[in-house]
């Protein structure tokens, strides 16, 4: 590793760790890279012409094969070079959330069939991973044993004290954020953001996070070239603060991207934060540290918006707003993924009547509405829960 990546790093490690426990991060990333440096380059950056399939793995299924074959034989025989990139969504053994409430980070579910299978479309198409870093499900190996009291993890999630004031915490549910669970050791309440069944992790752990990196330094080596950051504005928490975007968070990325490059230059990072737009351009860093990609969030509900109501003005006013991205910085455009369409990203973009008229056009075509506690007693409208195409059903 170069003089000038390490001394970035351990800037880095220094001002979210301190001094002594960073420089020990900073030996564990050492000896990371070095296990895990690849050869090559991955290609250099992306242009007009990568476009990307987003699909379970066992979205296309046959009876006499595991889904990874079949989705292999898919591409080949119907898609070919029409497309160049695949995302596979989480395709790790998981307990609840459709994968992402991962229970193995490092093994395929056997349901949908093995590495070998997940090489294969690799060698074919550039591949994106989830990086679902920011919790695991409480069925995990890491979890169970912090349960049974294992020394080893015991600093791996969060203990909170259910008295605390915890009303300046933005959430993305309306569910608590604590859950009590049983140690061995007796009643422990740990920080649970998504459900109680996704466990938050501890970053102030230094093993924790050295285990992270690993995680995503075999990732690349599976053939990842894109690793998308779940929840990634979660990560870091701390009380009396919102415990989203903060400062710690971005540093961390930052070292990720700098350990990512040394293990296999030309890996992307893409960070999934479903937030109001400069919340979310913020992860471009300085557009060269940070994420390369974000994902460009206001762009599915301004386009429902525009055809539900008829009146595109709202999307082209906020298109033609849009500044460019650095020659090293792409937003990754999308109109329908696997969760539904979150209204947070058009915060300041639609007034709430605008919003209100979207909400009751989906709750009539079926669709249901997710919605995030605001930490004062009331409840905001959060993610429209609808397929695409159903939700435009009423202009048909």
């Amino acid at each position: 590793m170069d003089s000038k990546t390490l001394n970035r790093i351990e800037n880095n490690l220094y001002a979210v760790y301190g001094k002594e426990k960073g420089q020990r991060i900073s030996e564990g990333i050492q000896n990371l890279v070095n296990e895990y440096r690849q050869d090559g380059q991955k290609k250099d950056w992306v242009d007009e012409k990568d476009i990307m399939l987003i699909t379970y793995g066992d979205s296309i299924k046959s009876t006499d094969e595991k889904p990874l074959v079949t989705l292999r034989k898919f591409l080949e025989q119907y898609v070919g070079d029409t497309i160049n990139s695949v995302h596979i969504l989480p395709f790790y053994p998981y307990t609840s959330d459709d994968g992402f409430s991962v229970q193995d980070y490092l093994t395929v579910s056997s349901e949908l069939g093995d590495w070998e299978m997940v090489h294969r479309l690799a060698a074919d198409y550039d591949l994106m991973f989830d990086a679902v870093i920011n919790h695991i499900s409480s069925k995990s190996d890491w979890f169970l044993k912090y349960l049974q009291g294992d020394a080893e993890f015991q600093d791996y999630f969060i203990e909170s004290d259910p008295t605390a004031d915890y009303s300046s915490i933005v959430r993305p549910r309306a569910l608590p954020l604590l859950t009590e669970v049983a140690h061995m050791e007796g009643a422990r309440h740990v920080w649970t953001t998504f459900s109680d069944d996704q466990v938050d992790l501890n970053y102030k752990s230094e093993k924790l996070f050295l285990a992270v990196l690993e995680i995503l330094a075999q990732y690349v080596g599976h053939g990842a070239r894109y690793l998308r950051l779940d929840a990634i504005g979660f990560l870091w928490k701390r009380l009396d603060t919102t415990s989203i975007h903060l400062e710690e968070t971005h540093l961390i990325i930052q070292i990720m991207r700098d350990v990512l490059e040394e293990i296999s230059p030309g890996t992307i990072l893409i960070t999934e934060t479903n937030v109001p737009h400069e919340d979310n351009i913020s992860y471009f860093g300085n557009g060269l540290n940070e994420a390369h990609m974000v994902y460009q969030f206001p762009l599915p509900p301004l386009t429902l918006h525009a055809f539900l109501s008829g009146n595109a003005e709202y999307l082209a006013k906020w298109a033609d707003a849009l500044e460019p991205t650095s020659a090293h910085t792409s937003f990754f455009n999308f109109l329908s993924s696997h969760d539904g369409v979150g209204l947070r990203p058009v915060e300041g973009i639609l007034d709430d009547q605008e919003v209100e008229k979207m909400v009751d056009s989906v709750k009539d075509s079926g669709g249901y509405v997710s919605y995030k506690d605001n930490g004062d007693g009331t409840k905001s409208p959060y993610e429209l829960n609808i397929n695409y195409l159903s939700a435009l059903k009423k202009n048909e």
